[in-house]
């Protein structure tokens, strides 16, 4: 069965059709052809030729035609248009030109540095033998470093290696920095957030050590479709940077559904599970081979959809039930690259995954996306859909909504989805947290001299060096800040957002199972805990947070565990404040306390609760920045007087503003956190707080009180709804 004779059976069946809200058929695309205003050199028109390509798309010319002029430049684009090929040519040109150029390609995953490596040498073959591609990463081995560092003409590695590795040790790189022509950053969209700001820093530092060898390299952006693509590559830059956004690639055609679990409770408005109704659409394709990829947002529900998929495909047809697979961040490297080469050769013909098959790993051609729950952002949601119907090939894309305020929105308001632009990315620059870590690394890399600063770093960074002074951790000299000899900065600063440490899983014989992220242990494998793997349940025995580490078993049991936690706030400072709608909003800085309390055996597939145990860990505990709204005293009088739920009232709009939050800033769901609470001692009212989650915060909740009129009315119309 075809995807056409699947979509018509589908629509044709009753039980389906209060289900599916929405259906919208998007056209196809016809290629758009353009030649460059020069040709390209013989030998990598050749080389072209010889990958069956004989004409570019009008945004790959347009790419050949900006890299000549020497300018900055983003490519802005749909998911599989050939964005690729529009850095590649530019960095062949520049090293055909000039035999000793060199060219650096940053990646946000090994996983992409591999993918694109074994592309450029497709691409470059026989036709272009003096091109020396090469990855390094924490993967390489010591004994091929050095080899790398002197011949490589084509650097292929990741941000983190960028900052702990290569910036730290420059004088090692002497050579590469001083021919350094060519920067080539993919993936731009997924630099916002904590992660994006970390990455605008390194940059600026990147440019800083090229200039010490006296090269200015040409960067070249890769990225999905984003709201603000001139304003967000700049920043990340520090420069300005062009944009080419019109694409000429060809696009099959892709049918859209939006699939709304149905009411199991029409008082209550509880719907059927989400989880359940998305392994039913997922295994349906499967039984038919149609390969589909599944997203969801958590990597337990990832795990739990391919123990339910297993499990009903084993009782209908049991020869494919092993031709499924989840995918996501914790596996090992082999493990992943495993599953990445079974999806490719057709091994695999469904696949479950967080985010992280969301970046354009080739993974062959996939016929089908089912998004378990909108993915938090406009953005997120289109390039989930983009992973399936590469080429000129039809697609499905299936929405299938959670319970909560805005998937449910969405499916009552289909065609706003359709017609709504792409979110904003953001980043800040002046994050005291991460500025600091910034400009101790560079003053590792070269002394700090006051104009050089502002130059590189923008005025905040000149007091924050001031500070770094008068508590001795840098050392002034003849005008210059150093850093005291035996100091490693960059080994002490995680460019990610969810931080460096890591708590590794092991069983009691010793094997590791995975990594866990430091700041997800006490949620995920705390004591009692059910952890899943590979659809495998591990019961974790023992949680030890100062050894980092965590022992489990094997278990065969009938539920899982959900972590309960609370979160308390306390007002550091306001900074601003001002009247919205009956509320005041305000804006400053929060401490906040986060502690898991307990947690929540649910059973498999029914997901009942079955019982509920208390736990003890020490909280997580930061300073950010908040944006918070008190209700004034007579409205809360009239709500009591009226029995009104207060307690849920605020819950609900807590929960509305965070939904509706991504789609201002593109921040990932897990950025921001929220409290409500019927009274608060620092406000001496009803009072919801909305805050950035991380450390020292990211902008998000400042963006949110620029935006207050607009996000409240959202929130409002979400709610009355």
């Amino acid at each position: 069965m075809d995807l056409s004779d699947f979509l018509q059976r589908l629509q044709a069946l009753p039980e389906y059709r209060e289900r599916l809200i929405h259906v919208e058929r998007i056209s196809p695309q016809m290629a758009q052809w353009a030649a460059p205003a020069e040709p390209l050199p013989t030998p990598i028109e050749a080389a072209l030729r010889a990958q069956g390509i004989q004409q570019l798309y009008s945004h790959q010319a347009e790419a050949i035609d900006l890299a000549r002029s020497g300018r900055h430049f983003g490519v802005v684009t749909a998911t599989a248009s050939g964005k690729t090929l529009c850095y590649h040519l530019p960095t062949l040109e520049a090293i055909h030109a000039d035999p000793r150029s060199r060219a650096l390609y940053l990646f946000p995953t090994k996983a992409l540095a591999q993918d694109q490596l074994r592309a450029l040498r497709e691409l470059t073959g026989d036709e272009l033998p003096h091109i020396r591609a090469a990855i390094y990463d924490g993967d390489t081995a010591k004994n091929e470093r050095t080899t790398i560092r002197a011949s490589a003409n084509i650097l292929l590695s990741n941000p983190d290696m960028l900052h702990l590795g290569i910036l730290p040790n420059h004088a090692t790189w002497s050579r590469f920095f001083s021919r350094l022509k060519v920067v080539v950053i993919d993936e731009a969209h997924v630099y916002r957030g904590v992660f994006g700001s970390h990455v605008a820093l390194l940059l600026r530092r990147l440019r800083r050590v090229c200039r010490m060898y006296g090269s200015d390299p040409q960067f070249i952006f890769a990225s999905a479709t984003i709201g603000n693509p001139h304003e967000h590559l700049s920043a990340l830059l520090g420069d300005d940077v062009a944009v080419i956004e019109g694409s000429g690639a060809p696009r099959g055609p892709r049918t859209v559904l939006f699939w709304n679990p149905p009411l199991q409770d029409v008082l209550s408005g509880q719907r059927a599970s989400t989880n359940v109704e998305t392994v039913g659409l997922f295994t349906d394709l499967i039984e038919q081979e149609i390969k589909t990829i599944t997203f969801t947002r958590a990597r337990k529900i990832a795990e739990l959809l391919v123990r339910y998929a297993r499990s009903r495909l084993e009782t209908q047809q049991p020869t494919i039930a092993g031709r499924i697979a989840s995918y996501r961040a914790g596996y090992q490297a082999q493990d992943r690259r495993a599953i990445e080469r079974s999806l490719f050769t057709g091994e695999l013909i469904g696949i479950v995954s967080t985010n992280a098959m969301e970046l354009g790993v080739d993974i062959g051609g996939l016929d089908a996306a089912i998004l378990n729950g909108y993915p938090g952002t406009v953005a997120s949601t289109w390039q989930q859909f983009g992973r399936a119907g590469r080429g000129q090939h039809p697609s499905l894309g299936v929405l299938v909504a959670l319970d909560d305020p805005m998937d449910q929105y969405w499916m009552r308001n289909p065609t706003e989805f359709f017609a709504r632009p792409h979110e904003q990315a953001r980043i800040s620059l002046e994050n005291p947290y991460i500025l600091n870590d910034h400009l101790l690394c560079a003053a590792f890399e070269r002394p700090l001299e006051p104009d050089e600063t502002i130059a590189w770093f923008g005025e905040p960074a000149l007091p924050l060096v001031e500070s770094l002074i008068g508590d001795e951790v840098l050392r002034e000299r003849a005008g210059k800040a150093y850093l005291p000899i035996g100091t490693y900065p960059a080994e002490l600063v995680s460019i990610r957002a969810t931080g460096g440490e890591t708590i590794e899983l092991r069983l009691e014989n010793g094997h590791t199972i995975e990594q866990v992220p430091l700041n997800r242990a006490p949620f995920e494998v705390h004591t009692g805990a059910i952890y899943l793997h590979q659809g495998e349940s591990y019961l974790v025995l023992d949680l030890d947070l100062l050894s980092r580490s965590a022992t489990a078993r094997q278990a065969e049991v009938n539920y899982y565990t959900q972590p309960r936690d609370v979160t308390d706030i306390e007002i550091v400072e306001m900074r601003a404040s001002r009247p919205v709608g009956i509320t005041t909003a305000c804006f400053g800085e929060v401490d906040v306390r986060r502690t898991v309390v307990g947690y929540r055996r649910k059973a498999l597939y029914k997901e009942d609760v079955l019982s509920d145990h208390e736990l003890e860990l020490p909280p997580q505990q930061f300073v950010t920045h908040a944006i918070w709204f008190t209700l004034p005293r007579p409205h809360v009088e009239r709500l009591r007087q009226a029995q009104q739920d207060l307690r849920g009232g605020l819950h609900a709009a807590e929960h509305a503003m965070i939904a509706l939050l991504p789609l201002l800033a593109m921040c990932d769901r897990w950025d921001i956190g929220g409290v409500s609470t019927a009274w608060h001692p620092d406000t001496d009212a009803a009072t919801i707080f909305i805050y950035d989650g991380v450390p020292g915060g990211v902008g998000i909740s400042e963006l949110g009180y620029g935006e207050l009129e607009g996000w409240w009315r959202m929130t409002r119309d979400l709610i009355r709804e």
